[in-house]
């Protein structure tokens, strides 16, 4: 894991270069734009011990936007590696495009386990365009954002609410309040579509972008 955030910490050096374009780069293909507490197991938990979920453990009030076919449905995104998967996913286009910009698309698309927070279309928009923009046109300061939003495992919906709280790539923690059937939170946010199975990560949709230190 030491050598991943080696790898995401250059990533974040190299990107300064990266411009709005490498948005064009998206995460849809890993071959355009790249760029811890251990998990409790409750014995109420319904998937398996390391994270890995099916389709039909999803839970959420939004669960039902995503595609019911294609790449960008559940089943869709199951076998494809995150970046990719969030790419082919309607919700998620404005995370695609910071993801380009920061150049870390290639970067999440090759690790073999990790959990992914991933802020909805309106989550970005609640920015305002012009932040979206500056950040867009910023790597070194969006890569550690993003970063946030990651952790270095790959964990459930019961493995994250019965730790509380977990260390992300970028060094800060996240808190996980609530459960899948009155709401889960992370940071406050709500998850709206929550335990999406992709190749390699498990994915929860939220509803704000998460800052570092807030």
């Amino acid at each position: 894991m030491r050598a991943f955030h080696r790898v995401l910490g250059g990533v974040a050096i190299t990107a300064a270069a990266v411009s709005l374009a490498a948005c064009g780069n998206g995460m849809g293909s890993t071959s355009s734009g790249s760029t811890s507490t251990s998990m409790a197991s409750p014995t109420t938990t319904t998937t398996a011990s390391d994270g890995v979920t099916k389709t039909s453990d999803t839970f959420g009030p939004a669960c039902d936007k995503i595609p019911s076919s294609g790449k960008g449905s559940l089943n869709g995104m199951a076998s494809d590696p995150v970046a990719t998967a969030a790419g082919n996913n309607p919700l998620l286009t404005k995370l695609v495009a910071a993801v380009g910009a920061a150049n870390l698309g290639d970067t999440l698309n090759s690790q073999k386990a990790i959990t992914v927070f991933a802020p909805y279309d309106p989550a970005f928009d609640a920015l305002g365009a012009d932040k979206f923009a500056a950040l867009a046109k910023d790597p070194a300061t969006l890569a550690p954002i993003l970063q946030y939003h990651v952790l270095p495992q790959r964990m459930d919906a019961d493995g994250l609410i019965a730790a509380g709280s977990e260390k992300t790539l970028q060094g800060g923690t996240v808190k996980i309040a609530g459960d899948k059937t009155s709401g889960m939170t992370v940071n406050g946010a709500k998850v709206l579509c929550g335990n999406i199975p992709t190749g390699n990560a498990t994915v929860f949709v939220i509803d704000k972008v998460l800052t570092p230190g807030s």
